[in-house]
């Protein structure tokens, strides 16, 4: 029955129109007899049929005006009663106006019907919306029936965005979901009712789950700010709910929200983030119609650096790596989401510097991303040699051709590893530092080393901590560990860590290189350290799962170079504030190029000797804070101490 009332497909609007029209005829003679005080034979008459012709013609005319009929009845609303009550309200005006003017044209005769049409508009405007009522009523009957076999959920929020949701799932046919009701801790609207469902506060969710057998709450992506987000997502993953997160209405696909576009809560939801604000006039002052070069543009940082500068209009981006099928991905995803941008591939080692100045003679880059380093603790702490060669040459090399070709600005993605490092990998990207800030110094120019062009490249370094997704997080790991039911390692029950999302690291570093003047290390509010097995047990609970019953958690000791915390500031360095509030200047530590350039130059050359032992010595000589943790290096510690 259901299915020939109300077809998947809708009912003609041609079909609601004569509806529509029957109604009104049929209301408009009643007023009249009621009127007339039931003497049927003065209202029967051709007279009154003319009246009553005239009154249904300018009525179809009204109703197709404000497009009545095209609305579907079952998904009626209170916008929907307004427009029914305004299309009477005028059709009764006009037939007035209109019933004058041919009276006095035509000399015929006007009958008084202004009781007729006074009570003709609360009867025929009362039934009109009665039928739409009775329409979504028995819609809503049948569809209750049917939701027993469905999925309840919960919809988080009672504003606009959630009502948008709780619309368009009921209007897609095919969706498996049943709305039980609204959460929401605004004491306002809590214990109401939002189009027929239930407005509930978040202590109720438990109850609900028992309830009704929740097994999923809804969430708009925008619609979360921290302080809520956090205590209801916190209960939701208590209480095993899984969260799907919803897009924003202008990213549904043909203005209707499909199932696909659904995803659940990823681990970056839970940062206690608020949402970055830029200075978008800084940033596109300092990149629009510029020459871009990215270095390790296909790594995670490095490929979101250059989505987000195509989004300023550069002239051109360049994007240098040596990872060639990360690469060629990279480009067919630009192709695609970027047509218009001129985008070229430079595949190059930073190691190698003819082939480095070969870009540089290529492409002229005016702005300088140097993102391409090694950046896994164990692998360079096993690999010294390689993490010289690239974090500490590569930048040399990436730093020096930039002075020597005018580079307006050179800005160095770092670590927080490089902050009294227990690790070669941390180390090089110290000295990395150490070399940038020392190009800053003015005694470079008297050196003959670079032409005197070169003072106007101005030095930017970015140290940030650990990125949520990148290539080599623990995320991947663990959620594919998860996956194969555990267990999960974890190094150390106390280990910590720093985190940002990929975008939000990238959109700091934008802005804090279209800030800088030049010898400055920004540092990034990273917000609160988070416990790596706090991160693997809510992982765990998203998945729907138990800790320690589903999915173990084991402990695997410290690898070769990890510490338990990690810092972002060193000592003998002071935080100046920017203008921004999650971006801090530390304060600039004098290093002189001369000593800086020499030391380089000696650790090159005890790398190409080959002796591990004897490079990291060196760099613990350069480095005096650098002392290994877990590390065959450990030895060399008391060496150089003595």
């Amino acid at each position: 029955m259901k299915n020939f009332f109300f077809p998947d497909r809708a009912h003609s609007r041609w079909l609601i129109l004569l509806i529509d029209q029957m109604i009104v005829v049929w209301t408009l003679f009643i007023s009249i007899v009621l009127t007339n005080t039931l003497n049927y034979t003065d209202v029967f008459n051709s007279g009154n049929a003319v009246y009553v012709a005239l009154y249904c013609f300018i009525a179809a005319g009204v109703f197709i005006s404000l497009r009545i009929h095209t609305g579907i009845i079952r998904y009626s609303n209170t916008e929907d009663i307004l427009r029914v009550f305004l299309a009477v309200f005028v059709t009764s005006l006009l037939f007035v106006s209109v019933n004058k003017i041919l009276s006095q044209r035509f000399q015929l005769l006007w009958h008084q019907m202004d009781k007729a049409l006074i009570l003709n508009f609360f009867i025929s405007s009362s039934l009109l919306i009665l039928m739409r009522i009775l329409v979504k009523g028995v819609f809503l009957f049948f569809k209750e029936l049917k939701s027993e076999t469905k999925e309840n959920i919960l919809i988080y929020g009672s504003e606009k965005k959630a009502i948008l949701i709780k619309k368009a799932i009921e209007q897609n046919g095919d969706s498996d979901l049943n709305i039980i009701g609204f959460i929401d801790d605004n004491r306002d609207r809590v214990d109401k009712y939002l189009e027929q469902k239930k407005v509930y506060h978040s202590c109720s969710v438990a109850l609900l789950k028992e309830k009704h057998n929740i097994k999923k709450i809804l969430f708009a992506e925008d619609a979360l700010n921290t302080l809520n987000k956090k205590k209801i997502i916190d209960i939701c993953v208590n209480e095993g709910i899984k969260v799907i997160m919803v897009p924003p209405s202008d990213k549904w696909l043909y203005g209707k929200l499909d199932s696909h576009q659904l995803r659940d809560l990823k681990i970056e939801d839970l940062l206690e983030r608020e949402p970055i604000k830029l200075n978008k006039k800084n940033i596109l002052k300092d990149l629009s119609g510029k020459c871009i070069l990215v270095t390790g543009a296909a790594g995670s940082i490095g490929s979101e650096i250059v989505r987000q500068a195509l989004q300023y209009s550069p002239k051109s981006v360049i994007l240098c790596d040596q990872a060639e099928t990360p690469l060629h991905d990279l480009k067919l995803e630009l192709e695609d989401n970027f047509q218009d941008a001129n985008v070229k591939i430079f595949m190059a080692n930073v190691q190698n510097l003819n082939r480095i100045r070969t870009l540089f003679e290529l492409y002229k880059p005016e702005i300088v991303f140097h993102a391409a380093a090694y950046k896994h603790v164990p692998m360079m702490e096993n690999n010294p040699a390689e993490a010289i060669l690239t974090n500490v040459l590569g930048t040399k090399n990436m730093a020096d051709i930039s002075m020597e070709f005018g580079v307006e600005k050179f800005v160095m993605i770092s670590t927080d590893k490089a902050v009294k490092p227990t690790n070669v990998m941390g180390a090089s990207k110290r000295l990395a530092e150490i070399y940038i800030q020392s190009l800053n110094s003015p005694e470079i120019i008297s050196t003959g080393e670079i032409t005197t062009q070169a003072s106007r490249t101005r030095f930017v370094t970015t140290r940030f901590g650990n990125v949520l997704g990148s290539n080599g997080s623990v995320i991947p790991r663990f959620k594919s560990q998860i996956e194969k039911r555990g267990p999960i390692t974890v190094t150390d029950p106390e280990i910590t860590r720093y985190f940002m999302t990929i975008p939000e690291a990238v959109q700091l570093v934008m802005e804090a290189g279209a800030m800088g003047k030049g010898g400055e290390i920004y540092l990034f509010d990273m917000g609160k350290p988070v416990k790596i097995v706090d991160l693997a047990l809510n992982m765990i609970k998203l998945a729907g799962l138990t800790p320690y019953v589903d999915v173990d958690i084991v402990f695997t000791g410290l690898r070769p170079g990890e510490k338990l915390y990690e810092e972002l500031l060193l000592i003998d360095e002071e935080i100046i504030p920017t203008h921004h509030p999650k971006i801090k200047i530390s304060q600039k530590v004098a290093y002189n190029y001369l000593y800086v350039n020499q030391i380089i130059k000696d650790l090159i050359v005890l790398n190409n000797d080959g002796n591990d032992l004897n490079m990291v010595k060196k760099m613990k000589e350069i480095i005096p804070d650098y002392i290994s943790n877990n590390s065959r290096f450990e030895e060399l510690d008391l060496l150089v101490a003595n």
